[in-house]
């Protein structure tokens, strides 16, 4: 028999975050300034917003205009099914009733289609200057003059 025997240690009150070997779970791997703490939905913003900027600079009434990003597009109506045609990745509400336009980008169907961040950027780009060249009622290459160059 044991002189001292090791009473077992008492449950702790929360969950544990590691296991008894030291693995497990971890703290955060960046912190939070560094962009790869950045969601991916955070950097996707981020390209949105820095394509507006880059449009701004030459159309200063962009800033009358919402910029949104969501995930995906939703059907128009509550009985509406899906159709044949493409996933749109972005689209326009035109302005009323004191509202001010608005450019939407839809975030999942532009990841789906793109392999690395430049492309997302190059794709969110031209996006977003379609969808103001719409809403301005004017060609994408009035708006942009480098739109459809690679």
């Amino acid at each position: 028999m044991m002189d001292n025997p090791v009473p077992p240690r008492a449950a702790a009150p929360g969950p544990r975050r590691r296991d008894r070997h030291g693995r497990g779970m971890r703290g955060p791997i960046a912190p939070p300034q560094v962009p790869l703490a950045a969601s991916r939905a955070e950097a996707f913003a981020d390209l949105v917003q820095d394509s507006v900027e880059r449009l701004e600079r030459r159309w200063p009434q962009l800033a009358d205009i919402d910029f949104l990003v969501l995930e995906v597009p939703r059907l128009d109506g509550p009985g509406q099914a899906w159709n044949d045609e493409a996933v749109p990745l972005g689209g326009t509400i035109p302005s009323r009733e004191g509202r001010p336009a608005r450019v939407v980008v839809y975030r999942r169907p532009v990841e789906i289609r793109t392999k690395g961040r430049d492309e997302r950027a190059a794709l969110v780009h031209e996006i977003v200057v379609e969808q103001v060249a719409e809403l301005l009622g004017l060609t994408p290459e009035t708006v942009d003059p480098r739109y459809g160059e690679d």
